[in-house]
């Protein structure tokens, strides 16, 4: 699938125009349902087929970031032939406690895993609780981000965010305006 068919079906599955109240707390009157294009095996398997071609090489372990991170991270995985671990939001309160599950993370170069981005707060607190844990980060891949300044929030980080789609491209590219 051409990159221009992705978006347009990316768009066409998942764009939605009413009143949202996004995770940053912004009101926005556009939101893309990630639920719908992560949901859908065929476009899930185009989208890290793509994926997979921007991504850097340089990396140990993927996180997927609850809960739109994982499935992304685990199709990733599967193709790429790397491990991962799946990332709460916060530790669990029960069994093993942990943040991530999964194999160790300490000491390895993780890629972290998400599926949109607006002002990359929770990839910023995920990475912070990462890196407590010994993981090393530099890159985080999204498949929209919606120039919200989440770009430039995680490079003040230290992790240079890596998109699949703008949300100018996908309105561009799905010839929507």
């Amino acid at each position: 699938m051409t990159r221009e068919n992705l978006a347009k079906e990316i768009f066409k599955a998942s764009y939605l125009t009413g009143t949202f109240v996004l995770r940053s707390g912004t009101v926005s009157n556009e939101y893309f349902d990630k639920y719908q294009f992560e949901s859908q095996p065929g476009l899930l398997n185009e989208i890290t087929n793509h994926l997979v071609n921007i991504i850097p090489n340089d990396f140990d372990i993927l996180a997927g970031l609850e809960t739109g991170g994982i499935p992304i991270a685990t199709v990733l995985s599967l193709k790429l032939g790397k491990a991962q671990v799946f990332v709460r939001k916060k530790a669990k309160e029960y069994g093993t406690k942990k943040l991530a599950e999964g194999i160790i993370i300490n000491g390895k170069k993780v890629l972290v895993v998400e599926d949109v981005v607006t002002s990359g707060g929770q990839i910023i607190k995920s990475v912070e609780d990462l890196r407590k844990e010994g993981a090393i980060i530099d890159f985080a891949v999204c498949i929209i981000d919606r120039e919200a300044g989440g770009k430039e929030n995680l490079l003040n980080t230290g992790v240079q965010l890596i998109s699949l789609f703008t949300m100018t491209d996908l309105k561009k590219l799905s010839e929507v305006y």
